[in-house]
């Protein structure tokens, strides 16, 4: 069990629970998954393009990243069917929990004139997303071995009934949303 999850049972679920007056110990929202996904646009004209992805979103996420490739042909972008056109990863548990520590101590304060993470950004549901413009901010990115830059999507699934509550979860764990 990593330091965070420990942390988020002892010392954030209770406060949760005080907070958002819950009244049963599973009722309070907690992380479900974090789902890292990286869409290679140049994909359809160099097939390296996407493992070269996967392999930065592999050092990334401490997880082998899964080839995503293209259920249909469309023609107006080039693609057909079963082209490879991204990578995806899904964290669950501890290496979930090391990724949310990462991501808030290390990898958000190096974004460049980062002002706070947008709290609109919620699905209705106490899910959120994070778009990141340039994987290098990550530590286990190393600069020069980057081919180009790319972004990534962070989706992190909780159990949070609202955004309410998904906002309470993201807060205790020091997610810097503007104010």
């Amino acid at each position: 069990m990593s330091a965070l999850e420990q942390t988020y049972r002892t010392e954030m679920a209770p406060r949760l629970m005080e907070r958002l007056n819950l009244s049963n110990a599973m009722q309070v929202p907690r992380l479900a998954k974090i789902t890292l996904n990286m869409g290679v646009g140049e994909g359809t004209s160099d097939r390296g393009a996407v493992k070269k992805a996967a392999e930065d979103l592999t050092l990334i996420a401490g997880q082998r990243a899964v080839i995503t490739y293209a259920r249909r042909s469309v023609a107006a972008f080039k693609v057909r069917e079963g082209y490879p056109l991204g990578c995806k990863v899904t964290l669950r548990r501890s290496r979930m929990y090391d990724f949310v520590e990462r991501l808030v101590n290390v990898a958000i304060p190096r974004i460049r004139d980062f002002r706070g993470l947008n709290p609109r950004s919620f699905d209705g549901r106490g899910n959120y997303s994070i778009g990141v413009t340039e994987q290098i901010i990550f530590p286990e990115i190393n600069y020069d071995n980057i081919d180009v830059i790319r972004g990534l999507d962070i989706a992190i699934t909780t159990t949070a009934v609202n955004d309410e509550q998904g906002r309470a979860l993201l807060d205790e764990f020091k997610f810097p949303f503007k104010r």
